[in-house]
């Protein structure tokens, strides 16, 4: 550490799905002094516009980027509070975000549902990562790249997301082409907060990569972008392209302005932006080859460095330094995991339970959770399919649902609970043998998110994939890897994989394979391959034929 203040102190801010979190930690070891969460007052808006009472179409989901500055203004005052420290010991702030969040600007950053003429306007407003309504604009992205070989297409696993930057940017202009014309800049979340920061727009290096289809230093070229539509033709030049900041790097400084949102000295080190789930590798010491992280929450990211490059097949992406210098960081991930388990218990489990757990000083979930952990593997009789929000990966397809087989009227809700755990376990085995296939051996799972507080959930992913599980040593990994990010920009370390070694924190080997349950879960997971493939890849369309009707039958 390079910095000698003792008392030096940095603050990593995670903005997820519902809330901001901010983490006052300790540069010299990490140790985490205080933290807060700041709701985000519109939440997820995924019924109605807020204001004109708009009724949404099916798959959307929007955000009000007001709310992010919120977080600023109150979480990280809060936190620097219950750290207890003085605000003049903070040498540097760090943000991470969802990802691909997207926010249409003007050229000086002002969010265009800012602006009255385009307040009631849906396009104006952010577009969350789990905005799906773009499958038929990634769908086309996807068959021309196909058809006339884009070198970069395999780069993602020969699929380009309906969650990223160009199937959301083409949506747009089709959708919307006055409010498309008027988008001056075309934003990552994760970088506009930075820019609210520190007045300086820099993409950084994550999003540009992953989400951005920037390969090799360029993106889709225009030739490419017209064929999709003449008005496409400009996106990159007119919208999307920006100075790259290498992850680590100081973007700026914290202006006058954020200073005061904040409470934090003017002219610190505010680091370049970062997407949740790659920041979060370092904070799980998870910096070298074959060192997956999967950050469990509402969904499921999975990263992992390798050094070598390699295509494999459904990933979302690889990217040279895309987590850690040098190496080549490859993501992939499920669309739906926490959120199976949320949408079941609110929609799907009778009052009497909720009564039962009550009684007994319980959750739903945890109460849910103690009867499914009494069954003997195999036994509810059930094999679900974790496609409710879709297929992230190693399918990419956002119109596939979800799927439970085996139900009788003597099935229970905590039989289909536990089918949904083993089934969200499935997905993650298919995405790690996808990797082990294609020469980027897997040989650590390492679990990060709320969700790593269920022992279940844990015991049963450590059965179905046969690897030993560790898990991060903080409730705020994405936090804490932002702070690890913040130090390394205020100077105070190298690079991040130092400033990892000094402040990240995992637990080696928690969960381990049981022999006989994981033979059985091998029989299990057969017929899961079985139904994902029949489902999904081809041998019968009738999720995409549901959505068709359904959307339809919206529109009449």
């Amino acid at each position: 550490m390079s910095d000698n203040n003792d008392d030096a102190v940095v603050v990593g801010v995670d903005y997820g799905t519902l809330s901001g979190r901010a983490v006052v930690v300790r540069v010299s070891d990490g140790a985490e002094l205080g933290s807060a969460v700041h709701a985000y007052p519109h939440g997820v808006v995924d019924s109605e516009l807020p204001g004109t009472g708009e009724k949404l179409p099916p798959d959307w989901a929007l955000q009000v980027p007001s709310d992010y500055i919120d977080v600023l203004r109150t979480a990280v005052p809060q936190a620097v509070a219950a750290a207890g420290v003085d605000p003049a010991n903070v040498i540097g702030i760090a943000t991470d975000f969802t990802a691909c969040t997207m926010v249409p600007t003007l050229a000086d950053g002002t969010p265009l549902n800012e602006l009255p003429q385009f307040a009631g306007r849906k396009h104006a407003y952010v577009k969350l990562w789990k905005h799906h309504a773009a499958q038929p604009n990634a769908d086309r992205i996807n068959a021309l790249a196909a058809e006339r070989g884009e070198a970069w297409l395999p780069r993602y696993g020969g699929l380009i997301s309906s969650e990223w930057e160009f199937a959301k940017g083409l949506q747009l202009l089709e959708d919307d082409p006055e409010v498309y014309a008027a988008t001056e800049r075309w934003v990552e979340a994760a970088d506009w907060i930075v820019w609210q920061l520190c007045g300086h727009y820099v993409r950084n290096a994550c999003t540009a990569g992953y989400k951005g289809i920037r390969q090799d230093g360029g993106y889709p070229s225009r030739e490419f972008l017209a064929a999709l539509n003449p008005e496409f033709a400009g996106f990159v030049e007119d919208k999307l392209d920006q100075p790259i900041g290498q992850l680590g790097d100081r973007a700026g400084g914290l202006t006058a302005q954020a200073a005061a949102w904040t409470g934090l000295p003017e002219g610190i080190a505010v680091a370049v932006g970062n997407v949740d789930a790659h920041v979060t590798a370092p904070a799980a010491q998870a910096v070298e080859p074959g060192q997956m992280v999967a950050i469990m929450g509402t969904s499921t990211c999975h990263v992992m460095n390798g050094d070598v490059l390699r295509e494999v097949p459904g990933m979302c992406g690889v990217v040279d330094g895309g987590i850690i210098a040098g190496l080549q960081g490859y993501e992939a991930g499920q669309s739906g995991v926490g959120d199976i388990f949320g949408w079941f218990v609110d929609s799907s489990v009778p009052a009497s339970y909720a009564a039962a757990a009550a009684e007994r000083g319980q959750g739903v979930h945890e109460y849910l959770t103690e009867l499914a952990a009494a069954q003997r593997v195999g036994e509810h009789g059930l094999v679900a399919l974790d496609w409710h929000s879709g297929n992230r990966s190693v399918l990419v397809d956002h119109e596939l649902s979800g799927v439970v087989v085996g139900q009788t009227l003597a099935t229970k809700p905590e039989d289909v609970y536990r089918a949904l755990i083993e089934a969200t376990a499935f997905g993650t085995r298919t995405i790690i043998e996808a990797f082990n296939a294609s020469g980027v051996p897997v040989t650590e799972l390492i679990i990060a998110g709320g969700l790593l507080k269920n022992r279940l959930l844990m015991q049963i992913y450590a059965d179905v994939t046969g690897l030993e599980l560790s898990v991060i040593g903080s409730e705020q990994g994405p936090a804490l890897g932002s702070a690890i990010h913040a130090a390394v920009a205020a100077g105070a370390y190298p690079d991040v994989r130092a400033g990892a070694a000094a402040m990240g924190n995992v637990e080696r080997g928690v969960y381990r394979p049981d022999p006989d349950d994981q033979k059985a879960y091998d029989a299990l997971y057969a017929e899961y391959v079985t139904l994902h493939d029949h489902f999904g890849r081809g041998g019968n369309d009738v999720m995409h034929r549901l959505r068709a009707l359904k959307r339809a039958a919206v529109a009449r």
